[in-house]
């Protein structure tokens, strides 16, 4: 069965929100677990998203703190910080094309988040992608 990218970024926003809520709740669980859970296919692009963002949680979650004016990204909701994670991961440590690595972050808002929250994410990636230009 042939997966579409946006499909598969929708499932990992599931699964590192399935993440966030066990961390919050001190629930154990295996990344693998949550991952097959989730995904009912064995997808590596899945995995890399899920392993990266968790692998380079801090970093981004600075980055991210950096360009949230006058928030942080604890103060998200958990759906909103997996987009988030997950568009500035794709901006920062894959070879997705910058604008489509944004739009895929924005679609996913459009229907998971309110409409100031997907500004605050759209106004956060535009800030790391002109920086990273530089």
């Amino acid at each position: 069965m042939q997966t579409n990218r946006s499909e598969l970024r929708k499932q990992c926003m599931t699964i590192l929100y399935q993440i966030e809520v066990y961390d919050t709740n001190n629930i154990p669980y295996t990344v693998d677990d949550v991952i097959k859970e989730v995904s009912v296919i064995d997808n590596e692009f899945v995995k890399d998203v899920v392993y990266g963002v968790i692998t380079y949680k801090e970093s981004i979650d600075e980055l991210a703190n950096k360009y949230l004016d006058s928030w942080t990204i604890d103060r998200l909701g958990n759906t909103d910080k997996a987009i988030l994670r997950m568009g500035i991961f794709e901006l920062l440590y894959t070879g997705t094309p910058d604008i489509v690595a944004i739009n895929e972050a924005i679609e996913l808002a459009k229907v998971y988040s309110d409409d100031k929250v997907r500004k605050m994410i759209n106004g956060v990636l535009d800030k790391i992608y002109h920086n990273k230009q530089v």
